[in-house]
């Protein structure tokens, strides 16, 4: 071996446990408020009625935006705030009301609407593609906590013009592990479903939607909180 890859074997192995510590952070830091398992019945009921495939299909799609988004939350989040003149705060007021009112009509359902829609409810291409975004994706899935949390964490790497590529890795490795994690949980959604019963699932059905309305005002107090500490 020349004295080129004897260097280039060192420096990945200096950098390899800088790049696992980062994409163990990001991905602990960023699990518990995505919550794929816990989303898990909310994405059931929120596509009742749809084939098996369709469901698959948005699973995939939805772990895809998340990705997505995670990964411009980390990189560039903090600066696309700051060109549109927004603070952390702002996107937790704004999102948190978008999780209540998410959160409030689920609970408002009623259990005849939902048979009535497993009967009728058909989806195109189009349709699945536009709910596969909002609202499965944003604000059930990647919801303004873990958009904050990511910006946050992406703001204390620095200027992304001096950012080194073990970072940069970091910050894809994360969400790709946490994008796998919620296509698992929404793909075999269902069959967790059936194995549960009908009444059991009803009863986490009802939680989880008063769960996320909880949460929504968590993240709406969190952000009202941080403008009342700017108050003289």
């Amino acid at each position: 071996m020349s004295d080129r890859d004897g260097r280039y074997s060192v420096q990945v192995a200096s950098v390899l446990p800088e790049i696992v510590r980062a994409s163990l952070l990001t991905l602990g830091a960023l699990f518990p408020i995505v919550n794929p398992l816990g989303n898990a019945p909310i994405f059931l009921v929120l596509t009742r009625g749809l084939s098996g495939a369709s469901r698959a299909l948005l699973a995939r799609k939805v772990a895809l935006n998340s990705f997505v988004l995670l990964v411009i939350s980390l990189l560039i989040g903090s600066y696309v705030l700051a060109f549109l003149g927004l603070s952390i705060p702002a996107v937790q007021v704004g999102g948190g009301l978008v999780v209540i009112a998410t959160g409030w009509t689920l609970l408002q359902r009623k259990d005849e609407d939902q048979a009535r829609e497993d009967a009728e409810r058909t989806m195109s291409q189009a349709d699945l593609t536009r709910h596969a975004f909002y609202p499965l994706t944003l604000p059930l899935t990647v919801g303004p906590g873990s958009i904050s949390v990511a910006i946050a964490l992406g703001a204390n790497w620095g200027d992304p013009r001096t950012v080194q590529w073990p970072t940069v890795f970091a910050a894809v490795l994360g969400p790709v592990l946490l994008a796998v994690t919620i296509f698992l949980s929404y793909r075999f959604a269902d069959g967790i479903a059936r194995m549960l019963g009908e009444t059991a699932m009803s009863v986490i059905l009802r939680l989880s939607s008063f769960f996320l309305l909880c949460i929504g005002v968590q993240i709406l107090w969190n952000g009202v909180s941080a403008f009342l500490k700017t108050l003289p």
